[in-house]
């Protein structure tokens, strides 16, 4: 019998932006050099930390934080509203020295996205000249450093981006792939959060190793059907290709007040204005693009959250009344954030028709920018 066909070991590239805001306020500013410096909303009005650099991470300053919080930690802190307009421009220029590598780039974020350089030529073919030139292009035509990882899968080459931050460049050979995954802790793996890292440690399996060692019956025992997927990772296996488009699958938009909403009248009060919004945002879906389910967000004054969504192919205000009721007697607390959303699916044009239970009247705006 013929043998089976030789399949080339894929080089992926996971290359992320160092303190992206932050590195960008430095670079324009360059009396903020070497000073702590945070990005974000303001403190009195229960802004959060978007982006900080190391000079405040060593103050124990780090994103999401509530800004009134990361100025005690760091009094000399440096407080800078975002500038979103300015980080856009600076991620194309980044997406555009990317995709003169190639043409398969998966952008996550701003800040970060996913390279599939296994047929590009240049740099005679090396993945990892090819990250030290991006590097160095992103440093001198833009002015911030990035971190990059060169791994045969993208969970790999994600972990390997922050080996070494910032500014570093670490590669996993697949030679070493086996050796390299078996001591990662399981909070590496990609959908353990707290939560399950907490179930899994409290059964003994702290380490990739521990992992290898149970049958995928007894993961999916622990972890439901995340069993696989870690029993897959803990090997070093993703398929997952490098995406040029991705489809949308949510839509939201949300609001953080500077006052608690006390009550839930108070909640449905602020919710009128969340739904219309979203309509908004909701009229740039394309015609393939259908809503598949409604969602409410709560967040409560003790930061704890909880959502509540429900199948429903139309934007109804009266279901979003009902979801936000359930989720306020949930925490039966003061509110500090709302959102709603939809969760999005794939559907033919004709599945369009019924987005919405009654036009909207007006221009259509973009989304409002979140909080």
């Amino acid at each position: 019998m013929p043998s089976e066909p030789f399949l080339k070991p894929r080089k992926i590239i996971h290359s992320d932006c160092d303190c992206f805001y932050a590195a960008i306020e430095a670079r324009d500013q360059p009396r903020l050099l070497g000073r702590p410096i945070a990005v974000g909303g303001r403190p009195d009005q229960r802004g959060v930390v978007a982006s900080c650099n190391y000079e405040a991470r060593a103050f124990g300053v780090r994103s999401a934080m509530p800004m009134a919080q990361a100025l005690r930690r760091c009094p000399e802190l440096t407080v800078l509203r975002p500038a979103m307009e300015k980080y856009v421009t600076a991620s194309k220029r980044i997406l555009a020295i990317y995709r003169s590598y190639t043409e398969q780039v998966e952008p996550l974020s701003l800040d970060e996205a996913f390279l599939d350089v296994t047929d590009a030529r240049h740099c005679r073919g090396s993945a990892t000249l090819m990250a030290r030139e991006i590097k160095e292009r992103v440093r001198s035509e833009v002015g911030i450093t990035v971190s990059t990882g060169i791994a045969p899968n993208k969970f790999l080459a994600k972990i390997a981006s922050a080996w070494q931050k910032p500014d570093g460049l670490t590669v996993i050979e697949p030679a070493s792939v086996d050796a390299f995954v078996a001591h990662l802790p399981v909070e590496k793996l990609f959908g353990v959060g707290a939560v399950t890292a907490a179930k899994l440690r409290a059964h003994g399996v702290l380490t990739c190793s521990d992992v290898r060692l149970r049958s995928r019956l007894e993961l999916r025992a622990l972890v439901g059907s995340l069993g696989d997927r870690l029993a897959d990772l803990a090997r070093g296996l993703d398929e997952r290709p490098v995406l040029s488009s991705r489809p949308r699958k949510s839509l939201s938009v949300e609001e953080t007040y500077v006052h608690d909403l006390g009550d839930l009248g108070s909640c449905r009060i602020e919710l009128g204005a969340l739904v219309e919004r979203l309509i908004r945002a909701a009229q740039k879906l394309g015609p393939h693009e259908a809503i598949e389910r409604i969602f409410v967000k709560i967040r409560f004054d003790d930061f704890k959250k909880t959502t509540v969504e429900r199948a429903s192919k139309t934007l109804d205000p009266e279901l979003f009344v009902a979801l936000l009721g359930e989720g306020v007697a949930r925490g039966a607390r003061p509110v500090r954030l709302l959102g709603v959303g939809a969760r999005i699916s794939l559907a033919t044009p004709a599945g369009q028709l019924a987005l919405f239970d009654a036009t909207t009247d007006g221009d259509v705006g973009a989304p409002a920018p979140p909080t």
